[in-house]
Order: structure tokens, then C-alpha cells, then sequence
């Protein structure tokens, strides 16, 4: 009796370790891989259920924060923002609120369905990099590319999360001077068409970028998710 006990426990044992190996693939395939044979549709489904709520909050953030800074610049606090303004590279206030103001979430999403191939790239998928976004620092988180250019790997950054990254990404195009022009734009417009005119400084693609962000905007109707 006791043997056949002992047996019956070896194989509970056993069959609830399968279960667990099982259950740790199973999870670790859906975590890594897009879901085969989605359509078209359920692709870009899939996509805007991952990104939208990200792209709303972080822009949510972003206009709370730019509102506030306007706000006690107005009433002539300025002074206060002085590490901020070297943080952001901002020489005046108002380069500063140009730094701050987000672009429209439908730039956002447009940029984010072209760079991560509608959330089924690689980058995307293990590493959470939304926008393609390379790595030239040593000391981040970061992977190789799989390709090179000349005898360079290209490397890009992992992100901790999908937020992480659409932060990161907003902060990168309000610091850099390759997109003094797309700042100037989203102040004086909220019309995303007009400006990812001024993004051709993102892609090699050049102008024919902006373009491109454009059609994805209109056919998808990303618009009516502006404020």
C-alpha cells in the first residue's frame, strides 16, 4: 500500500512539474511573439489597444507639466527653472515651453505604428523600443541590431516598459537641435499634418517621412484621438 502510495506521489509530482514547464513556455511564446495569422484589422487592433492608453497618459503628463511651467513663468517665476533649462537645452522661457509642449497623440501613434511595424518588431516585442531608437551609449541597456553599417554594430535600447519608452521618446525630440524646426511647429499648430513636415530630421527617409507619417494619421483616422 505504501509503495503504490509512494508511486501515486511521484506521479503528482511529476505531472504538476510538466504543468508548470508548459505553463512557463506557454507564456514566455505569447510574451515574445505576435499571435500568427492576425489580419490586417486584429493587427492594428492589437496595436492600438497597447499604445493608445501609453500615448493618452504620457501626453496627459506631458500637457499637465507644460501648463504648470507656463503657468509660473507668467507670473514671473522663471528663475526657478534654471536646471531645467539646461537640462532641456533651453536658452529662454521660451524655449523652454517649446521644449515642454507635446505633440498631438496621433503624431505619436503614427511614428509608433511605422517604426515598431504596427507593435510586431523585435525591438518592440523583447525590448519594449517603440521608435527604433539606437543606442550609442555603452553603459545602457541596450542590443545589438543584427545589422551593421561599415564595420559598426547598430545598437538599440531596451526600455523597461512600453511608457518608458514613449517617454524617452518624447524627451529626445524636445532636447534635440535636429528638431528646433518641429518644435517651433507644434507651437504655432496643433495640426499633426503640418507638422511632421518638420520631422525629416528623425529618418533617412527624409521629407518623404513626414509624408508617410502623414498618410498613416489620415488612413487611420489617428486624428480623433487629438485634444
Amino acid at each position: 500500500m505504501s509503495k503504490y502510495l509512494n508511486l501515486k506521489n511521484i506521479l503528482l509530482v511529476f505531472i504538476s512539474i510538466a504543468v508548470i514547464v508548459t505553463a512557463y513556455f506557454f507564456f514566455a511564446e505569447q510574451k515574445t511573439q505576435v499571435p500568427l495569422n492576425m489580419t490586417v484589422q486584429e493587427k492594428k487592433a492589437r496595436f492600438k489597444a497597447i499604445m493608445l492608453p501609453v500615448a493618452q497618459e504620457v501626453y496627459g503628463e506631458l500637457l499637465q507639466r507644460y501648463n504648470d511651467v507656463a503657468a509660473e513663468i507668467k507670473d514671473g517665476n522663471s528663475a526657478q527653472f534654471t536646471d531645467l533649462k539646461k537640462e532641456y537645452k533651453a536658452s529662454s522661457d521660451k524655449a523652454l515651453l517649446m521644449a515642454f509642449k507635446p505633440h498631438p497623440i496621433s503624431i505619436t501613434l503614427a511614428q509608433a505604428a511605422m517604426e515598431s511595424a504596427w507593435a510586431s518588431s523585435r525591438f518592440f516585442i523583447e525590448e519594449n523600443n517603440v521608435f527604433g531608437v539606437w543606442s550609442f551609449d555603452e553603459d545602457e541597456p541596450r542590443i545589438a541590431a543584427g545589422e551593421r553599417r561599415g564595420n559598426k554594430t547598430i545598437w538599440v535600447r531596451k526600455y523597461s516598459s512600453v511608457k518608458a519608452a514613449v517617454r524617452d521618446y518624447y524627451r529626445t525630440l524636445a532636447r534635440g537641435s535636429a528638431f528646433d524646426e518641429f518644435r517651433a511647429a507644434r507651437v504655432k499648430t496643433s495640426d499633426p499634418h503640418q507638422i511632421v513636415k518638420k520631422l525629416d530630421s528623425y529618418s533617412e527617409k527624409g521629407a518623404e517621412y513626414g509624408e508617410e507619417l502623414s498618410a498613416i494619421i489620415n488612413y487611420n483616422k489617428f486624428q480623433q484621438y487629438d485634444k
